[in-house]
């Protein structure tokens, strides 16, 4: 019943394609048009993307924090280490330049040696106040030795925030406006004005400025990213139509191909603006997949019709099998590959939802334009001549053929131990991954800004904040001298573990508060004792900038108050070590029934959302199984055979988890992603295989072993293409700047690599050692796709 509908569904499917062929070129022309005015929707990101949901506690933290004290990350930094700048005229060009960036519009504020305030006592007014601590340009060497000697030997308030004064490297900070953070004027803003004023900065001193900070980064990242999605295209655009060349020999064969694909592509930048998605670091890599998708999908169907063709030279009847012999097929193939990608929907994370809908989509749609464009434009044109069909006659390709079916005839059991001894190596090797992962392994190694990146951890320990929200309860608990004890303590065990930074907190500006009560005596940067307190206190009421300054570190109430810290590049292993440290010191100094204290930041963001990303693409890989085991069983309805097709699968997977261990590639989001996305891709072969596996079966009355080479002969060519063009295809990532891009690419690539293999050779060696067990009518009495040969035993008379 099933056989017969499908067969009169795809004739159908058939006779509509070629009896409207204009009508059908109309509607992908108006389609086409239609995308293409949705690019203007299309946004690159300007925001680093949660990986957590909305509701999650971590994101629900630290918005809190948020709204109590503003964004965190709106700091751009500037640093030089060169004793040249202590020169005059470096020196004031130094100052220059940061009244240049105040002079902009997006800039909120600068600190920088230009304008440092010392905080000083007027005796007269008995209050404290703001003194420049650099009055006017410097006029001499004499003067800035005085002032290096000032800042560096009697205000330790500014120690680690402005100069590191063993190495004597000085540090500009620069707060942009929080309303641009997210929006293209602060990328237009770090790639136009601050590289100008650096750059002109550096030419006129030859001093060497390093710039770091998270909105630097995200706008460098961003900028990499963009320019990436077009050496992507061109590069699978080149790789995949030259190995179709190859393959085919033939220029017009290749031409539609890329046509088909271009207008492919087309459509995935449509989807993306029609769903008014932004493009990040995973939507840029679906253009160029689908690509490398898409080709198959050419080869397959061009194959056919050139077979068709040599058989029996009636172009009409060719065109009407390319689509009721493979169409059902290919579908099958297209939506097992798309379900490799549909599985990233049901996660919580924003950004893999939104690579899971467009991908799966334009997998589909890339599907429906080859199955369409390529019988019609052949329609129109010439029957292929003899040049064109010389490919499917190709000696050394059947010698590979040859080859695989003689280790399949006579080598089952070296197969099988083979197979083994690679999965008991593969296992011990998945032993000795590591689950881990940090907040820049990923970016760009050659890139400037990376190389700044390790500049400013090395000399300020750091740019990666975490905060520490201090709750007293009540208003103005913070002033307490009791609360800024205890912060205090928490600060000195913060200062012990040596990934982070000195703590910046309202504890630091108590401390400046009573060197300056005692005229700026360098020894009396400590918390006032209880006595002292009172006093200073009292005085500070009287400070119209004591207000100002509390704002960064203290809600409007006086009742919370933060203290930051920046951490250095590490593996989530020892963050979350640092985590526990850090609970430990809160729980330890903040009784809980007087303080409610907690911790937040990007850094702590990104440790949850690794663990959350890494937990969810697990549950991703096994529903990816279970829909793909589900699918199979749709389509040879039976337990055992479900098994004998997934093994072939499944061993890859597990092979290239081996080769991460020994190599030292850890679990990260970036790597277990590719897991779904090779499993959805493998199966493919499995389904073409056993499909025409089953034909034979019935075409030859049940001769398992005849069937078996038949099906490896006729499907082993093709299937050796479409490999190949997987391989080469998804290795163009590998000349990507990001770590997780190139590590996919090059993972997808030996998957698919060790998935051919197997099921060239595994798969039909399993058919024929259980052949009583799997082979009978019950099994395969209703065949419900189609498969593509590479040579019909008819062509082979021909």
């Amino acid at each position: 019943m099933l056989k017969e509908f499908l067969q009169g569904f795809w004739s159908t499917v058939a006779r509509l394609i070629l009896r409207n062929r204009i009508l059908i070129l109309f509607i992908i022309a108006s389609c086409t048009t239609y995308l293409v005015f949705q690019w203007e929707n299309m946004r690159f990101s300007n925001t680093e993307t949660s990986v957590l949901p909305d509701d999650h506690p971590e994101t629900l933290r630290y918005a809190e924090f948020v709204s109590l004290f503003g964004e965190e990350d709106n700091a751009i930094v500037l640093a030089v280490r060169d004793s040249a700048l202590f020169l005059p005229d470096n020196f004031n060009r130094w100052n220059r330049l940061s009244k240049q960036f105040q002079a902009n519009p997006e800039i909120n504020l600068v600190i920088s040696t230009d304008n440092l305030q010392e905080l000083i006592k007027d005796d007269e007014k008995q209050e404290f106040v703001l003194k420049p601590l650099l009055e006017s340009e410097i006029a001499s060497q004499g003067d800035i030795t005085r002032f290096r000697d000032k800042l560096f030997n009697t205000l330790p308030f500014y120690e680690s925030l402005i100069f590191n004064k063993e190495t004597g490297t000085i540090r500009t900070i620069i707060y942009l406006d929080k309303d641009i953070l997210n929006t293209t004027v602060r990328n237009e803003f770090i790639l136009g004005d601050l590289e100008n004023l650096v750059e002109n900065f550096e030419n006129e001193t030859q001093l060497d400025v390093k710039v770091s900070g998270m909105p630097y980064i995200k706008t460098w990242n961003s900028k990499i990213i963009i320019d990436e999605i077009g050496i992507f295209i061109l590069a699978a655009l080149l790789v995949t139509s030259l190995i179709f060349f190859f393959f085919f020999r033939s220029f017009r064969a290749t031409f539609i191909s890329i046509c088909v694909v271009i207008i492919g592509v087309m459509w995935t930048f449509g989807i993306l603006g029609l769903f008014q998605y932004e493009i990040t670091i995973l939507t840029a890599l679906i253009p160029p997949l689908i690509i490398v998708i898409g080709i198959p999908n050419c080869i397959f169907l061009i194959n056919k019709y050139q077979q068709e063709v040599k058989k029996h030279g009636n172009q009409a009847l060719s065109l009407q099998r390319v689509i009721t012999k493979i169409g059902n097929a290919t579908l099958m193939t297209n939506v097992t590959t798309a379900l490799g990608f549909a599985t990233f929907i049901i996660l919580d994370s924003v950004l893999l939802k939104e690579f899971g809908i467009v991908a799966s989509i334009s997998i589909l749609c890339i599907f429906l334009l080859s199955l369409c464009i390529i019988p019609i434009v052949y329609s129109f044109m010439y029957i292929p001549k003899d040049k064109h069909l010389k490919h499917l006659s190709k000696k050394w390709m059947y010698t590979f053929v040859n080859w695989m079916e003689h280790v399949v005839r006579n080598h089952r059991i070296s197969v099988y131990i083979t197979a083994v001894t690679v999965l008991v190596l593969s296992i011990i090797g998945i032993y000795r991954i590591e689950i881990t992962g940090s907040r820049i392994e990923d970016l760009p190694k050659n890139a400037n800004f990376f190389k700044d990146i390790r500049f400013f951890e090395k000399e300020f320990d750091g740019i990666m904040p975490v905060e520490v929200v201090v709750d007293t309860k009540r208003k103005n608990g913070v002033t307490k001298l009791a609360t800024l004890r205890r912060m205090d303590q928490l600060a000195q065990e913060i200062d012990e573990i040596p990934e982070l930074s000195k703590t910046l907190s309202v504890v630091n500006l108590a401390k400046y508060s009573k060197q300056a009560f005692y005229n700026g005596v360098p020894r009396y940067y400590q918390l006032p004792t209880s006595q002292e307190n009172t006093f200073i206190m009292d005085v500070a009421r009287k400070s119209s900038e004591n207000g100002d300054l509390l704002e960064s570190f203290v809600d409007s109430t006086g009742q919370i108050a933060r203290m930051t810290t920046f951490m250095r590049d590490v593996k989530t292993p020892r963050m979350e070590e640092i985590e526990q440290e850090l609970l430990k010191s809160i729980a330890k100094t903040f009784p809980q029934d007087r303080y409610n204290v907690y911790m937040t930041g990007k850094a702590l963001l990104f440790l949850k959302g690794t663990k959350y990303l890494i937990k969810n693409l697990l549950l991703s890989l096994t529903l990816a199984v279970g829909l793909i085991s589900l699918f199979m069983a749709y389509l040879f309805r039976s337990f055992r055979m479900i098994i004998v097709s997934l093994i072939p699968n499944l061993l890859p997977l597990v092979i290239t988890a081996g080769l991460m261990g020994y190599l030292g590639i850890p679990i990260k989001p970036s790597t277990i992603l590719i897991f779904s996305i090779a499993f959805g891709i493998s199966v493919d072969d499995t389904i073409h295989f056993l499909a025409k596996y089953r034909q034979e079966l019935t075409a030859n009355r049940w001769q398992i072993k005849k069937s078996v080479y038949n099906a490896l002969r006729e499907t082993g060519v093709s299937m050796f293409y479409t490999s190949v063009v997987l391989f080469f295809g998804f290795s163009v990532f590998i000349i990507s700047s990001f770590g997780g891009t190139q590590a996919m690419g090059g993972l997808v690539s030996a998957t698919l690599l060790f998935a051919m293999l197997s099921n060239l050779i595994l798969l039909p060696s399993l058919l024929l050692s259980l052949e009583r067990s799997i082979a009978n009518k019950k099994i395969f009495k209703k065949p419900h796709i189609d498969v593509l040969p590479v040579q019909d035993k008819d062509s082979d008379n021909a």
